[in-house]
């Protein structure tokens, strides 16, 4: 049976108390469970949180509560991505500790080695298909897909079954569409599942499922068509640093090319208030350049106040750039 959610919050307070008290030897003036952890303010403008689910996403909130708490030294306790949140930790100018607990014992989270990208497998010809369908081809970390608008419609998959294409808008749906349509030419599979997503992602569409998935590659898939609009001259779409490994889940969308005066530029898309952009955001540029100019693109609704405190808290500041709130609308001449 699951934990009531106010019981769950209450653990993990209680939890992060404890850690609190045996490894950093202070007391907690406030304490706050969530869904995901707790967050703590401590004496001496200290301040901790513990995530406990979607751990490689707790250092953006962690940062934004330390900072309305003033706190100068953050400390970061988490059982699962330590590896990530200790690498981001390095790029903020905010004296970040991240700890790693296993067991309810906790130690200091070890300076994490680059990201490598996973090979794409080489099947050139299953490529070509994808392209000759008008789908838009984006390979992350080994996984190659075909877009519509930013919303994958098919999939190639390599195993010991063999190279083929595999159709339809996320794992489940390329299931269930085999088994109903398992005979259906590729190109003719393609094409029926395409249509039906370009229908539902245009900016005249009711509100439907199609056009509420994968917003910020929706915009990505924009500005890779319409680079000017954020004085860019080319833009490819580029792997994010930590692969997605759920469609439904909003994970910012990454872009890589050249600013109009030839400066290298990597440009990380979202849409709606996202409080891990910022450290997603810079370690996107990690991993692909460190030297590049970072752009961070939002609708202007979201242009948050507290999106520009954590990009400031960074040691090599990104370009915050709110678009049109009407980018849906945007065509392509």
């Amino acid at each position: 049976m699951a934990l009531d959610p106010e019981r769950r919050r209450q653990l993990h307070a209680m939890k992060l108390k404890s850690l609190v008290r045996d490894y950093l030897d202070d007391s907690i003036e406030e304490v706050v469970g969530t869904d995901d952890g707790a967050l703590a303010t401590l004496s001496g403008a200290r301040f901790a949180a513990l995530a406990e689910e979607r751990c490689e996403r707790a250092m953006g909130g962690a940062l934004a509560s330390a900072l309305r708490s003033a706190a100068d030294e953050v400390h970061v306790f988490a059982s699962d991505s330590t590896d990530v949140l200790a690498r981001r930790a390095e790029l903020f100018s905010t004296s970040v500790k991240v700890w790693e607990v296993n067991g309810g014992v906790a130690t200091s989270a070890d300076s994490p080695k680059p990201v490598t990208e996973k090979p794409a497998p080489d099947v050139p010809e299953l490529v070509s298909t994808l392209q000759d369908s008008g789908l838009e081809v984006v390979t992350e970390h080994g996984v190659i897909v075909g877009e519509v608008v930013g919303l994958e419609v098919a999939r190639i998959i390599c195993d010991a079954q063999g190279d083929r294409i595999e159709v339809g808008v996320g794992a489940h749906d390329r299931e269930a569409f085999a088994l109903l349509h398992g005979n259906m030419p590729t190109v003719e599979a393609i094409e029926q599942v395409a249509n039906v997503v370009r229908f539902h992602r245009t900016p005249a569409a009711e509100p439907h499922p199609l056009n509420r998935l994968g917003a910020e590659r929706w915009l990505r898939s924009h500005l890779l068509a319409q680079p000017a609009r954020i004085g860019a001259s080319e833009l490819k779409a580029a792997p994010p640093p930590v692969q997605r490994t759920n469609l439904k889940e909003a994970v910012p969308a990454v872009a890589a090319g050249h600013l109009d005066d030839g400066v290298d530029v990597v440009v990380v898309c979202a849409v709606g208030i996202d409080l891990d952009l910022i450290p997603f955001a810079a370690d996107a540029r990690l991993f692909l350049d460190p030297q590049a100019t970072l752009m961070v693109v939002i609708p202007q609704r979201d242009a948050h106040s507290v999106l520009y405190d954590l990009a400031n808290q960074l040691i090599d500041p990104p370009l915050v750039v709110p678009i049109d709130d009407a980018w849906r609308e945007w065509t392509t001449s």
